[in-house]
Parts: C-alpha cells; structure tokens; sequence
C-alpha cells in the first residue's frame, strides 16, 4: 500500500468516529427539541452535515484508491448513514490498515505466503 493510499484510508477512519458522535448528538437534539424547549438542531445540524460531506469526501477518496469492490464501498457507505455505523467502519477501516502494515511489512522481509 502506497503512501497516498494509506493516507486516504487514514482519514476516513479519523472521521468516522466524530461522525457517527455527531449524528448520535443530532438525534438527541432532535427529541429534546420534541419534549423541551432546547433547541440545538440547528447547530447540530450543521456539524453533522459538515462531517459528512467530509465523510463521503474521504470515502470517494479512499474508494478511488484501494480500489474496493463495490460491496466494500457500499458497506462504509451504508455505516455512515447508520446512527452508530461510523464506529463499525473506523474499527473495520482500522483492522484493514493494520493488515496492510503486516503485508507490506512481509514483502519487504521477502516473507511468501505459503
């Protein structure tokens, strides 16, 4: 895996997380402005929609260059529309970079994978 690549996937991964906080936050907001005179929507609103513009940004990004299936790519697609889906793909997308580590780690040790 190339710099750009790992860099790409990095990035997706640091903005899963405060996504899927965000969108957890925009829905409580939602039912506190429902029940209470608290009226944070509008706000949350707009962080949450920053984060996921960025979100699909970094996706399409890293879709490009890990050249996923398209069942890979709709599955980080699908969790980051999920309410607590951002932190399955920042697991997942953690997991794949650490594998890539080990393997370019092995090719360059001219380990082969019997």
């Amino acid at each position: 895996m190339d710099l750009k690549t790992a860099t790409a996937l990095r990035r997706l991964r640091l903005v899963s997380a405060p996504e899927a906080i965000s969108f957890l936050l925009l829905l409580i907001c939602s039912v506190l402005k429902r029940t209470t005179d608290f009226n944070a929507v509008p706000v949350m609103g707009m962080v949450h929609g920053v984060l996921f513009i960025l979100y699909v940004i970094f996706w399409a990004d890293a879709w490009n260059r890990t050249k996923w299936s398209l069942k890979t790519a709709a599955l980080y697609f699908v969790l980051s529309v999920l309410p607590t889906g951002g932190f399955f793909a920042e697991r997942k997308l953690r997991r794949e970079a650490e594998d890539a580590v080990i393997a370019s780690r092995a090719r360059n040790e001219g380990v082969v994978n019997a």
